[in-house]
């Protein structure tokens, strides 16, 4: 099809004629068009498929303001969970390293870390992933279109390739599952000139060496802990606060294991502009909040980790009438992920209020599918979720943090048990472990429901998914102590817990 101009008498006349089709024969296109190839997408439009819905996947990627673009799959397949964990992996082997001589392996020579190895090695993994997306929408009859979707109407969706050419298609119900992006600051000349974001750290093919990561949001400290994981000099500039809407104590604890990990903390600092010198080197000027005064240095890269926006400009959404918050871009939903609009649903990142967690956008897309094909009424359950930060400790929580269960319980309403402990693995390699850190905070009264858990050490990730099925299935303290644990591990100090903060005792766990 030749291209066409928005609002030309060729594109007026493929619109009537696909509005008279519906009109005039009740069909449509597509039972179901799904806007955004992600995880939340992908899982939506391969489950309604399943039960029988005609199907279609719009999914194309703007390059990055550096020009990083890479395939079907989202955020968390090409710049997010999968090759953050492998490069956190990298990190993690390197420590392993250090401690293996400790434990008698003879290690000679020098060990250093290759970028390009690595960063090769989860580029080929990515890209694996990218094919098999495509490959399983092929077997299960979904239609995959690598086009730009805007909305026309409640019904309609204009699709535009990177050659420029328009598609237009049809659908009784449309899914908007387009994600978010990284943003860069408005307010720092320079900074999208020389900087980098989230969506490029991970398919760079040179080292990023001396690296400047300006937030500290989870990706902020995650990238942080793996680039100085792997041998690279890091600095993290932080405005406020470390982890925002986590346990503040815990992120605490986080910052300051990093920080004795070797990451360098500009606290309470604002970067005021970046330029490139002559050498090539980035020269960042910042201002201290605190003291007014003025500083700068010199990096080889500058990463910006300073929240991100819902891919929800481009979507038309204005002329069909979905509302979006002014706050946030998003799109106000109801239980069922419905917009505004009766028959255009969303979720994932861009649904308001939702978290933003490739797991929930999964599970919340596919029983968006069956709620669509008449197979089911359930509802996403979005209490409870738990989640990892794949920091060099490793910070896993499910529940509320010890501030919102004050808020909801009262503080006298709540009681908070909590335990320093030791992981037997740092005990050889005299691996400091005085942020390796447990809290299970539970209703005062009652059977003490439990409200939150949270866990700093080692596979935090591993040991608290177990934990999240009993938070839904409502556990309480006294189940929880009356668990026996598997021994040795770090996951058993959570069944062993029995020091309170109101109590003022010396929670730190001494021998078995």
């Amino acid at each position: 099809m030749a291209a066409l101009c928005r609002g030309s008498q060729r594109w007026k006349r493929i619109h009537c004629f696909h509005v008279f089709k519906r009109k005039f024969t009740g069909k449509h296109d597509y039972d179901l068009v799904v806007i955004g190839g992600g995880s939340g997408g992908l899982a939506c439009s391969k489950e309604a498929a399943q039960l029988g819905q005609k199907v279609a996947v719009l999914d194309y990627v703007e390059p990055s303001a550096k020009g990083t673009k890479w395939g079907l799959g989202g955020t968390c397949v090409n710049v997010g969970c999968i090759p953050k964990k492998l490069m956190h992996q990298a990190a993690l082997l390197g420590t392993a390293v250090k401690d293996a001589q400790k434990y008698g392996w003879q290690i000679s020579g020098t060990v250093s870390h290759d970028w390009s190895t690595m960063a090769e090695a989860v580029q080929n993994y990515v890209k694996s992933l990218n094919w098999g997306h495509r490959v399983q929408l092929q077997d299960k009859k979904v239609t995959y279109l690598n086009l730009k979707g805007t909305l026309v109407d409640k019904h309609t969706i204009r699709g535009l390739s990177k050659a420029g050419k328009e598609t237009i298609l049809t659908a009784k119900n449309i899914v908007l599952a387009t994600g978010g992006r990284p943003k860069y600051p408005s307010n720092v000349p320079g900074a999208v000139e020389h900087g980098i974001t989230s969506d490029d750290i991970f398919w760079l093919k040179k080292s990023p060496g001396k690296t400047l990561v300006v937030g500290a949001s989870y990706v902020a400290l995650e990238c942080a802990g793996f680039l100085t994981g792997i041998g690279l000099n890091t600095t993290v500039m932080v405005r406020s606060i470390a982890l925002r809407g986590f346990d503040q104590q815990m992120a605490g604890l986080v910052t300051d294991y990093m920080e004795s990990y070797g990451t360098r903390f500009e606290w309470k600092s604002v970067p005021t502009r970046v330029e490139r010198l002559s050498s090539g080197a980035l020269k960042v000027t910042w201002t201290n909040t605190q003291t007014g005064c003025e500083h700068s240095d010199t990096f080889d890269s500058v990463l910006w980790a300073v929240g991100r926006s819902p891919e929800t400009k481009a979507l038309g959404l204005d002329k069909v009438g979905v509302q979006i918050s002014k706050e946030t871009g998003k799109v106000i939903v109801g239980a069922d992920e419905s917009s505004s609009v009766p028959n255009i649903y969303a979720f994932g990142d861009i649904g308001e209020g939702r978290p933003e967690l490739t797991p929930t956008a999964i599970k919340a897309g596919r029983l968006l599918a069956h709620r669509l094909a008449g197979r089911s009424s359930e509802l996403m359950n979005y209490d409870n979720v738990a989640t990892t930060v794949f920091t060099p400790l490793e910070y896993g929580c499910v529940g509320l943090s010890e501030v919102e269960a004050e808020r909801r319980h009262g503080k006298d309403g709540i009681e908070v048990y909590h335990a320093f402990y030791k992981p037997l693995e740092f005990t050889v390699s005299q691996r400091d472990s005085s942020q390796c850190y447990i809290k299970v905070i539970c209703e005062r009264e009652g059977n003490q429901k439990i409200l939150g858990l949270h866990f700093l050490g080692p596979n935090a990730g591993e040991v608290l998914q177990g934990f999240s099925l009993a938070l839904q299935c409502g556990a309480t303290y006294p189940q929880l102590t009356r668990t026996v644990g598997i021994h040795p591990t770090s996951a058993e100090e959570l069944m062993k817990v029995n020091i309170t903060k109101r109590s003022g005792l010396d929670p730190t766990v001494t021998g078995c």
